[in-house]
């Protein structure tokens, strides 16, 4: 399998942030997909879908790179740079300065380098004509459109589901520990213990990560990788927010529990088993904004569930008296 060993001073330095050309990557690796993952990407991609591969038959070179970035089970290194550990856990403003120094990173690869990484990704040595113009130029035009035309517009609602699922993992670290916080955050990735960290089950041989950077950074679509750089030995977990991932309308309530509370109410205590906020919620169940506030004030008044505010956003977790409720009912 492949794992990283963690050293006791890299792991007591990790920690979670946010990053503009994550998020870009990673809605990229979603419009190459060509199609939704679930539902509740359907109306961005039919939003954005039809001008994203406009965009690709105006320049069928970055198509090209693109797709060879992708690889074959690796993405090329250059395309995918490790963030790095920003002052502030969350980039301020709308992100745009914030994505623009990390793209400098991508737009300033020698020609050289990303022939090698291309080589890398695709298992065999890349066509001459991909990398005869500014390869890495194109790549980040393209990153650059995908951010101002399909991210940018939703970016204050994605970073506060990204600021939310922080404090939720932060939370299961505070109560379980590594284990709990990291297991499930990616398929296949868990902790095992003794400073390792499974990243995947391919027969790749460990890698010591000592005196290194090590950032976990979650992203809205869902998709997820890993990276480094070596130097300035610095490693990143890209990984799918937990909420974004479920379905909206979200797991069938026990229908106890929707006789007891509505089935709409019942759904929102049941998504609040970690931290969401209002926006979360919105995008989890398809609900009005307001119809979720109705149903978060009558929780809240019934000490179902309590509120706690993380930078500049307001999140709803349940109360003990919730998860008995949720646990009694699912038992019944």
């Amino acid at each position: 399998m492949g794992w990283w060993q963690i050293s006791t001073d890299t792991l007591a330095g990790s920690r979670f942030v946010i990053s503009p050309l994550a998020e870009t990557t990673a809605s990229l690796f979603a419009l190459e997909r060509g199609a939704p993952a679930h539902p509740g990407e359907r109306g961005w991609f039919d939003t954005h879908g039809p001008a994203y591969r406009e965009r690709l038959a105006a320049d069928p070179q970055a198509a090209e790179l693109v797709r060879a970035a992708r690889g074959n089970g690796w993405n090329a290194d250059f395309m995918t740079p490790a963030p790095g550990a920003h002052p502030a856990p969350v980039p301020e403003g709308d992100g745009t300065a914030a994505f623009a120094r990390e793209l400098v990173r991508i737009r300033e690869t020698p020609p050289e380098a990303v022939r090698a990484d291309l080589a890398v990704a695709q298992g065999r040595p890349v066509p001459e004509r991909l990398v005869r113009s500014d390869p890495a130029g194109r790549v980040a035009d393209l990153l650059e459109w995908v951010w101002t035309e399909t991210v940018l517009p939703y970016w204050p609602a994605r970073r506060r589901i990204c600021e939310a699922d922080v404090v939720a993992r932060t939370r299961q670290l505070t109560l379980g520990g590594w284990a709990a916080a990291l297991d499930g955050m990616r398929p296949r990735m868990r902790w095992l213990g003794e400073g390792r960290l499974q990243i995947n089950t391919r027969a790749y041989p460990p890698r010591e990560v000592t005196d290194a950077q090590l950032v976990f950074v979650p992203v809205t679509p869902r998709s997820g990788w890993v990276c480094w750089e070596e130097p300035p030995h610095r490693y990143a977990v890209i990984y799918p927010c937990t909420g974004p991932a479920v379905t909206p309308g979200g797991a069938a309530e026990p229908e106890a529990l929707g006789r007891l509370l509505g089935p709409y109410r019942a759904r929102v205590l049941l998504l609040l088993d970690t931290p969401k906020s209002t926006t979360q919620l919105v995008g989890l169940t398809g609900m009005a904004l307001g119809s979720v506030g109705r149903h978060l004030k009558v929780l809240l008044d019934a000490r179902l569930v309590v509120r706690q505010r993380a930078g500049r956003s307001v999140l709803y977790c349940r109360t003990a008296a919730g998860d008995g409720l949720v646990a009694a009912q699912s038992e019944a």
